[in-house]
């Protein structure tokens, strides 16, 4: 299990390429549940995945870095794997589905990585090719204590900035996110609650915590939600985090994920990407106790036709 220790350590390798993101109050929160944005969609590639790469990157050797690297996502992930690998100057190659979002797919390819689009559900077979062929090391999107310890630093960095913080509302995917805050969170404000929030049409995290072990659902299911950055299922080193850590799992709905679209760029003037939204369709559900909150929008890569439309409701 990743510890306190091991994100202190990821605090400070990626100090010198993460931005330290602030806690903004959202002044037009309910009175007894005040609440702050952690924006990580002011990161160099507009989503907290940059934590995660550049940890996991930094703490190669660095004859193994030199191979370069292979990582397989549908869209942040990428991204911040392809400019980790530009700033450490070795060559990148990722996989990225078929459907991905071609914002998305630009911006790797502008950081000089090499782009192999797959077919829904064939990514990690397709990785694993690539990696064989070009020798590359496989940087996974969660499935690796490096990564989740990147990732805990926004948990690091709450704790720091709100040490009397009461609910931490964080989205949950492939978990490593999740699972990083929540280790950073437990070990340093015990008190809090932590919880993960997923799109009801890719809900697996949430049946997984009911029934007490991980359950798949098919791509085709995940694959319905407007939260394309929320479409993985956890690992069995994520999930076990996150029994761990966090207190329970909240699903919201599509129209509320867009409605915190909305809200997030009418209230608080900012981007966000339907997954980067979902911890606020929480907090307005109401489900969490009482108390200072946070919410994590994770990330702010938008289609603008996307935005546009959602915008006008």
């Amino acid at each position: 299990m990743v510890t306190i220790d091991d994100i202190r350590a990821a605090a400070m390798r990626i100090r010198a390429f993460a931005v330290r993101t602030p806690l903004l109050p959202a002044l037009w929160a309910e009175r007894d549940r005040p609440l702050w944005i952690k924006p990580e969609n002011l990161q160099p590639i507009g989503a907290f995945k940059v934590r995660g790469a550049f940890n996991a990157i930094g703490n190669l050797d660095e004859s193994v870095r030199t191979r370069g690297v292979v990582a397989y996502s549908s869209g942040n992930h990428a991204q911040a794997v392809a400019y980790a690998a530009a700033v450490y100057g070795i060559p990148a190659h990722l996989i990225m589905p078929a459907e991905t979002p071609a914002l998305k797919v630009e911006a790797t390819r502008r950081h000089g990585a090499e782009v192999v689009l797959c077919g829904a559900g064939e990514r990690e077979r397709v990785a694993a090719e690539v990696q064989k062929e070009t020798g590359g090391v496989l940087v996974p999107p969660f499935d690796h204590p490096d990564i989740i310890a990147g990732q805990g630093t926004i948990g690091l960095e709450i704790a720091e900035d709100l040490p009397s913080v009461e609910n931490v509302l964080v989205p949950v995917s492939g978990g490593g996110l999740a699972s990083g805050i929540g280790a950073a969170i437990k070990a340093l404000c015990p008190q809090a609650r932590v919880f993960g929030v997923e799109p009801e049409l890719a809900a697996d995290t949430a049946e997984g915590f009911a029934r007490g072990h991980r359950v798949d659902w098919s791509i085709e299911d995940r694959n319905r939600t407007i939260a394309d950055g929320l479409r993985s299922q956890p690992s069995e080193l994520t999930f076990a985090h996150l029994q761990k850590f966090l207190d329970g799992v909240i699903t919201v709905s599509e129209s509320e994920i867009r409605s915190a679209v909305r809200e997030l760029a009418v209230q608080a003037h900012l981007i966000s990407e339907p997954s980067g939204a979902v911890a606020l369709a929480a907090y307005r559900q109401g489900q969490t106790p009482p108390g200072r909150t946070v919410m994590v929008l994770s990330g702010g890569n938008i289609d603008p036709t996307a935005l546009s439309d959602i915008l006008a409701g």
